[in-house]
């Protein structure tokens, strides 16, 4: 196995994985403390990469992109709490699951009447379109560098605010004992449209740094939400260092196994059926080391709270 693959595709696999924080993070704050299963949480993904694409194509500057794409998702976020999910919470999981899912349907259909069905190829900022040599012999596109450090350090900013305010006080304790909290005088509807604006900017952020990987299009969510559920499951629902740990091992297994079990089948299959089964076993593996986790704990990795 060459050294130099082994390290490219660790780091693509950091790099998914922090992505898939992004996402996860966000989710499972909403469930956690809002007992809502909010499948159009990929819906607020594409919203953050077709923004960013916008403004970026618009005034030139990535950064821009990138504010405008949380901010727009965050008051996306608070319109969509605010206008829909407010009357689900108090229904069961089914309701909310078609109540989503109709929110996926529209919102894809909203991004192919205003930027058309095409996708949109985002260009990687010029500052970062350049490759860092790690190793000697060993380049990486630097642009994907910078989203593992902007990943890892929104996990840290994250945890300091779940951590060490009185906001993540305050979310920690509603995932634990809404009524409690709400009895204390928390105004219990302004804290989960508080959380939900935070899960949907996190979303937004992960799609907006993901246009220039990947080409921003409609639908473009609902790929990445199944492999956010995977991570929430393995680390528990409702616990941010759940989906931290978790995130970065389907990551892992994802990555690597894309890259390297098909060509390793072939050393012990033969080439035809080695072509057909390795890419369909590599697609397999996240659901498989999901399986395995709950067969050793139920719970996830962690146990099931915020924190």
């Amino acid at each position: 196995m060459d050294p130099i693959l082994l390290l490219t595709q660790a780091l693509n696999g950091l790099q998914l994985g922090v992505m898939l924080f992004l996402m996860a993070a966000g989710l499972t704050l909403v469930f956690g403390i809002m007992g809502l299963i909010n499948l159009a949480h990929g819906s607020l993904y594409m919203a953050g990469a077709y923004a960013m694409a916008a403004v970026f194509a618009w005034s030139g500057s990535f950064l821009a992109g990138l504010a405008a794409a949380v901010a727009a998702a965050a008051l996306l976020g608070v319109a969509i709490e605010m206008a829909a999910l407010r009357l689900l919470y108090r229904r069961d999981h089914l309701d909310q699951v078609l109540a989503t899912f109709g929110l996926i349907l529209f919102f894809n259909e909203l991004a192919r009447i205003i930027w058309g069905p095409a996708a949109i190829f985002v260009t990687v900022p010029a500052a970062l379109s350049h490759t860092v040599e790690i190793l000697p012999g060993a380049p990486y596109p630097a642009y994907r560098l910078v989203v593992i450090a902007a990943g890892v350090a929104v996990a840290a900013g994250l945890y300091l605010l779940i951590a060490r305010t009185r906001l993540g006080m305050l979310i920690r304790a509603g995932a634990s004992n809404r009524t409690m909290v709400s009895a204390l005088g928390v105004d219990i509807g302004r804290l989960y449209t508080a959380v939900f604006a935070l899960g949907a900017g996190l979303a937004a952020l992960a799609g907006a740094m993901a246009g220039p990987i990947l080409s921003v299009e409609p639908g473009m969510g609902e790929p990445v939400l199944i492999l956010t559920l995977v991570v929430i499951v393995v680390g528990g629902i409702g616990s941010i260092r759940g989906a931290f740990a978790a995130a970065l091992l389907i990551g892992f297994v994802d990555t690597i196994g894309r890259a390297f079990l098909p060509a390793l089948l072939r050393d012990l299959l033969a080439p035809s059926a080695a072509n057909a089964v390795g890419p369909a076993l590599a697609s397999m593996l996240i659901y498989l080391t999901m399986a395995v986790v709950l067969a050793i704990r139920p719970q996830g990795l962690f146990a099931a709270r915020t924190g």
